[in-house]
């Protein structure tokens, strides 16, 4: 899987529209993967905290898996 977006131009803190940039999916499919714990994050409030690491992990998780 190619991604979207550079990543080494992420900050090492991103957002749902940087995985969405980065994925190419859409918001609710980001959330289904923050909320099943595909990428792991924290959630403050109604805000998702996500390390950049947690994106790349799962990237090439789905790498090794295809």
């Amino acid at each position: 899987m190619q991604p979207k977006t550079d990543i080494s131009k992420l900050h090492d803190i991103i957002d749902i529209t940087d995985i969405c940039n980065v994925l190419g999916v859409g918001r609710n499919t980001a959330y289904s993967l923050l909320k099943n714990n595909d990428i792991a994050s924290k959630k403050i409030k109604r805000k998702y905290i996500i390390p950049k690491k947690s994106l790349i992990k799962y990237i090439n998780n789905i790498s090794d898996d295809a």
